[in-house]
């Protein structure tokens, strides 16, 4: 939810940037800057941040020492990695983490 409302503010603060250049505003370029910046980021971030599995990965995979708690879900996460790659991947328990 907030991810759209970030995106929606994004293209406003361009289309709004592109109707200012047309009245000559010096505020323009600080929306065309500042929406890019907000979509890049935005729509980037799926790039950057992998996804949870709901399970442990075959083959070549080896489990790290690595655990730790998903921000998002609260879920405990594992951590493997394909030596051959060097990908790694993200696994999440099926519990969460106890308060």
């Amino acid at each position: 939810m907030l991810r759209i409302a970030v995106v929606a503010a994004g293209m406003a603060m361009l289309f709004g940037g592109i109707a200012a250049t047309g009245y000559g505003s010096d505020l323009a370029w600080w929306l065309l800057v500042s929406g890019g910046l907000l979509l890049v980021g935005t729509l980037g971030e799926r790039v950057l941040y992998k996804r949870l599995e709901s399970r442990s990965p075959g083959g070549n995979w080896v489990k790290t020492s690595e655990r730790f708690v998903d921000p998002e879900t609260g879920k405990i996460v594992d951590v493997f990695y394909n030596p051959a790659t060097g990908e790694r991947q993200y696994v999440a328990l099926g519990e969460k983490e106890p308060r």
